[in-house]
């Protein structure tokens, strides 16, 4: 359930409260009995720092980031996609 902030615009009294989202704002000060409590704007709790969750999760490369540079040393062959019949060989 999330917690959210409370304070009384009468008194200052000031609390957390753990209500479902469905439940109603809560409007009665516990402390001076006044209708003037009041649910207040707050922070999130987490932040998402760093190069990006979605950059490394789920990738299967371990964390690491892609290399950007292609491979250029002289040996290295182009890239050739194989032909439609060979990347089957239930259809051949």
């Amino acid at each position: 359930m999330p917690i959210y902030a409370y304070q009384c615009t009468a008194c200052g009294f000031a609390q957390d409260e753990m209500q479902k989202v469905s439940d109603a704002l809560l409007t009665r000060c516990p402390s001076c009995g006044q209708a003037a409590y009041a649910k207040q704007v707050t922070a999130a709790g987490f932040a998402l720092k760093g190069t990006g969750w979605y950059a490394t999760d789920f990738k299967g490369n371990g964390g690491k980031p892609a290399d950007p540079k292609p491979d250029t040393t002289p040996d290295s062959k182009p890239d050739t996609p194989a032909p439609a019949a060979a990347a089957c060989p239930a259809c051949n």
